[in-house]
């Protein structure tokens, strides 16, 4: 399987239309069903439903474009930190993060950096952590920010001085608002707005001393601005992380921390082994630098 070929078929899938994608190509439409036809002979199985005006992908066609375009990415990423010179400390430094208000240590990180090494320039992506886990698998970014538990025998990892509180976000007008904190028993019965791996990696089960699945969830989020919204429309309490949501006197909404104190240690981890660009050591040393100052 070739990357030509791979971008080939990357630019049907996009154009759904062989005349068009060649032209884009500037290549002859022959020789492009050729290529595309040989690639579904190699893999022995069909990636296209073939209609009069337009194409459509199989669902192997569909998982194909997928990987195909975490290929080309890595590709891509791997051409520009072998091409800078050695004499240049410049590049591309890609992270994934969960919302946390931990992202800020990054931005100072990368504060300093800015000043010594203008030509590093950051791509911060914000998954949750399962996204987070298999793009730093697959070699898409370099770092992970994990909020919780981790695989500490999978992965090399920094534990920030910081850690990420658990509590609820409510309308100031609600039942639960007077309260200076929020208890298990207080949450037992009312309509909830819960992450979707709200239990993936915190203890939040043990906390409530109950199975998640004998709440009463409404709805899930994987983005606190939108779980903020739905709080905003009076349709239930969210559990999220502190310093997320703006809650000042001029807000309708308010945070409550749980009680007893539930909060989550927060680690910016790589995979072990990992070969660095000479961007990436020098935010990794910088890093550590800072954390071992605050110690």
């Amino acid at each position: 399987m070739e990357l030509r070929v791979l971008n080939y078929f990357l630019t049907v899938a996009r154009e759904r239309n062989i005349s068009n994608a060649a032209r884009t190509l500037h290549i002859t439409q022959p020789t492009l069903s050729r290529q595309l036809k040989d690639l579904e002979d190699e893999l022995g199985k069909p990636l296209f439903l073939r209609g009069k005006r337009k194409i459509t992908l199989t669902e192997e066609g569909i998982f194909l474009r997928k990987r195909a375009e975490e290929i080309i990415d890595l590709v891509k990423k791997t051409e520009k930190e072998i091409s800078l010179s050695s004499e240049i400390i410049g590049g591309d430094i890609y992270i994934g993060t969960g919302e946390s208000d931990s992202i800020r240590i990054i931005a100072d990180i990368i504060q300093k950096l800015q000043k010594k090494y203008p030509d590093i320039h950051y791509h911060i992506s914000s998954d949750d952590s399962l996204d987070v886990i298999e793009n730093l698998d697959k070699g898409l970014i370099d770092f992970g920010i994990l909020i919780g538990n981790i695989d500490k025998a999978k992965y090399n990892y920094i534990t920030l001085p910081v850690k990420d509180v658990w509590g609820v976000l409510m309308r100031k007008d609600s039942t639960l608002a007077k309260n200076d904190f929020v208890t298990p028993k207080d949450l037992k019965d009312k309509p909830l707005i819960v992450s979707r791996q709200i239990d993936a990696n915190t203890n939040i089960s043990k906390w409530f001393k109950s199975d998640l699945n004998y709440l009463n969830v409404i709805a899930t989020y994987n983005l606190v601005y939108n779980a903020s919204i739905l709080v905003d429309k009076g349709l239930g309490y969210a559990l999220i992380l502190d310093k997320l949501v703006n809650v000042t006197d001029t807000t309708k909404l308010c945070f409550k921390p749980l009680s007893p104190k539930l909060d989550l240690e927060i680690n910016i981890v790589w995979k072990k082994y990992q070969v660095f660009s000479k961007a990436s050591q020098k935010f990794l040393d910088e890093l550590q630098k800072e954390i071992d100052a605050s110690v």
